[in-house]
């Protein structure tokens, strides 16, 4: 795998997750809310990264790109990692998504959604999947609409190797930053979603019952995002530093 040189010594790395680890919890007494799970987004970052990071007591690690991340999972394969893949999805990449990652983030088509279920072997436990939902109503970012996200569900509900655990969301970036009332807003549409979802009465008790994941926020909202209830923040930069490619 031909990542960048990597710059970050293990003491860099366990003082940036430290720190991490720190300000979930503080946001989350914040806002009196649980803390959520931290998943680290290691795509362009070496398996040797993650390793010490895992060592550190780090067990879920997000992936954008297929065959990198399957290159890192066999370097790791001594390791019981919980692999995510929340990046878009090309048709021609489902059967090493459906073979290779215990969870997907970014289901936006019933299309994507049937070639996983399936391309997912008998052996393995059903994909937990989020659906990402276009919370801007942006014709350029990815993400059914919301408008489209009750009929998606119920098709995808079908599948019998796909669990519909959630939803997530991109959000466009905001001019500043540091306007915490502007970042809420689309995680806070995005936990009404949810909620809504959870009394849709034309999905299944037992889908509606394990609808628990609110996948959003990352190193420059992630507070915000836990402010609205977020269970799962995806966090790379603060985590590993910027990616130089």
């Amino acid at each position: 795998m031909n990542c960048h040189e990597y710059a970050l010594t293990m003491n860099d790395l366990k003082e940036r997750y430290q720190n991490i680890a720190q300000q979930l919890q503080q946001a989350a007494e914040r806002f009196q809310r649980p803390i959520p799970q931290l998943l680290a987004v290691s795509k362009k970052h070496p398996a040797e990264a993650i390793e010490t990071l895992y060592q550190l007591g780090q067990t879920a690690f997000g992936e954008s790109y297929a065959q990198e991340a399957i290159e890192k999972q066999q370097q790791l394969a001594h390791l019981p990692i919980e692999w995510h893949f929340i990046g878009p999805i090309q048709s021609n990449k489902t059967s090493e998504i459906a073979n290779h990652f215990s969870w997907v983030h970014s289901i936006d088509r019933l299309k994507i959604a049937r070639r996983l279920n399936d391309q997912r072997p008998d052996e393995l436990e059903p994909l937990n999947i989020c659906v990402q939902v276009n919370i801007d109503t942006e014709a350029s970012k990815a993400g059914v609409a919301i408008a489209d996200l009750v009929p998606l569900c119920e098709a995808i509900a079908a599948l019998p190797k796909i669990r519909i655990r959630g939803l997530m969301c991109l959000p466009s970036r905001l001019g500043s930053e540091s306007n915490e009332h502007d970042q809420r807003l689309p995680f806070a549409t995005l936990a009404k979603l949810l909620e809504q979802l959870k009394q849709t009465d034309s999905l299944d008790a037992e889908l509606r019952q394990q609808l628990d994941t609110l996948s959003m926020g990352m190193t420059n909202d992630y507070q915000a995002a836990i402010a609205e209830g977020a269970t799962i923040v995806r966090i790379g930069t603060a985590l590993f530093g910027a990616r130089t490619a």
